[in-house]
């Protein structure tokens, strides 16, 4: 609750209170200096390290002695609110931080000190080692889903707020690793490889209309429609199995050198099915594209890290169909 003042700073007279634009304001009886009240500005620092986990720190004093917060304090005259947040992570947590965005500012009541108004700013640690000090008890990292019960609810709302602008960062990330060392758990493109396998005929018809209008692939023109169909919704079908590891790159093989014997023994040219594999390409990629409007981070990177995919894909489907071609010959 806001103190009521008694006598004037600047004369000394009594204070009044009076109704001024809409609300009670304390007003000299005498100079008719107005006296504002303002909510006090609070600093918060919320720092990740490369785990993604948030510092925080377990409060020595009251209020909520004992409970643990972002490192939080009072702005200060003569310093901006960026610099009441550097100051307050250095007092408390002994590292240096560059702040990187603003989280969230919000309003709040303390029955301790009155309105509050606690602007919350990322910061990255850009040097010190991590030393409880100032009011601190102690400091730690705390995983985003496995956080102790915090003592202010703006620290709850910014951390969430920093968690959903970290999102598709993160997701981005992940997945990357995963692309990197082989078929594990869920990657970022796989939603996109699932609607691939939804698909397959779809994609499968209009390679095939491709087909057999294309100068690139004419010794495909005389084959039968039906079997040709077969054939490209077979290879497509094989795309998710290999994906998954385990057996799929035999099968892949077996798949892929069948194809090359049946459509050499057909009187298919190489250079006429490598075009035709190519067009096959082109229509799975062409139809992922035209599923949504890629805007977000994460959304660009699926379609990113689909296509690489895709490509290692039918770089193996061209060798081992080359490589069937070779054997029927």
């Amino acid at each position: 609750m806001a103190l009521r003042l008694r006598f004037c700073s600047q004369c000394a007279a009594p204070v009044d209170a009076r109704r001024i634009e809409g609300r009670t304001r304390d007003v000299c009886s005498s100079c008719e200096t107005v006296f504002y009240q303002n909510p006090l500005p609070v600093a918060a620092c919320l720092v990740l390290n490369a785990r993604h986990e948030v510092l925080l720190v377990k409060r020595r004093n009251a209020p909520h002695e004992g409970m643990w917060c972002l490192p939080i304090g009072f702005a200060e005259t003569g310093e901006t609110i960026g610099q009441a947040a550097r100051r307050e992570l250095k007092e408390e947590t002994g590292i240096d931080g560059r702040i990187v965005r603003l989280l969230d500012a919000d309003s709040s009541q303390s029955n301790f000190y009155g309105d509050l108004l606690i602007v919350t700013f990322e910061l990255q640690k850009v040097g010190g080692v991590e030393e409880a000090g100032d009011d601190a008890e102690a400091t730690s990292y705390f995983a985003l889903d496995d956080l102790p019960p915090l003592a202010f609810v703006s620290n709850e709302k910014a951390i969430r707020f920093c968690a959903i602008a970290h999102e598709d960062e993160w997701a981005i990330q992940e997945s990357f690793r995963r692309l990197n060392i082989g078929p594990h758990d869920e990657m970022a493109s796989d939603a996109l490889v699932r609607i691939i396998d939804e698909r397959v005929g779809t994609i499968a018809r209009l390679w095939l209309a491709d087909v057999r209008s294309n100068p690139t692939t004419s010794s495909l023109e005389r084959l039968d429609p039906g079997r040709l169909l077969e054939l490209g919704s077979f290879i497509l079908s094989q795309f998710s199995t290999w994906l998954k590891g385990g057996d799929g790159e035999d099968g892949l093989r077996r798949v892929s050198m069948t194809v090359g014997r049946e459509l050499s023994d057909a009187g298919c040219a190489l250079p006429d099915l490598i075009s035709a594999l190519m067009l096959l390409r082109k229509h799975v990629w062409t139809y992922v594209q035209s599923t949504g409007v890629w805007e977000r981070p994460i959304e660009v990177y699926r379609v990113l890290e689909l296509n690489r995919r895709i490509a290692l894909f039918f770089d193996k489907v061209l060798f081992h169909t080359a490589c069937g071609v070779a054997e029927a010959r």
